[in-house]
This record gives structure tokens, C-alpha cells and sequence, in this order.
């Protein structure tokens, strides 16, 4: 499964994470670097370091399982 990740960087300094899964692809740039200056405008989220006050990154995570036979 895919999830896009948002990195925001709070008030103390710190990377706070979000995740949207199963984001539209492909991902288009502009729109989440314009959503992610949104969440910040907005104070849209919060968290234990203070508010969100500035981009740090984005990226898409794919995990893949694969299941082993263990012939149980």
C-alpha cells in the first residue's frame, strides 16, 4: 500500500509526519507543495512541539508484504 508522506517541522524544532494513504497518483508537486503551505496558513494540525512552522519534505512510502511459507 501507498501513503504520501508530509514533514513539517514545529515550533521546537522537531519533523512531524504526516500521512494521507492511498494518494492519487501520480503525485502532482504543486498541489501538495500548495496543500502543505495550507496546512501551515491554515494551523491546520498541531502537535506536542508548538504549531507546524515550516516544509521540511514530501514523499510516497510503498510497503511491500510478502507473505512466508512455513508450511505449517
Amino acid at each position: 500500500m501507498k501513503r504520501l508522506e508530509l514533514k513539517f517541522v514545529n515550533q521546537d524544532g522537531k519533523t512531524v509526519t504526516y500521512s494521507v494513504e492511498k494518494p492519487i497518483e501520480p503525485v502532482n508537486t504543486a498541489t501538495v507543495n500548495a496543500a502543505m503551505d495550507e496546512i501551515i496558513v491554515q494551523n491546520a494540525f498541531t502537535s506536542n512541539g508548538g504549531d507546524l512552522i515550516e516544509k521540511k519534505s514530501a514523499r510516497v512510502v510503498e510497503n511491500i508484504v510478502e507473505e512466508i511459507d512455513l508450511g505449517l
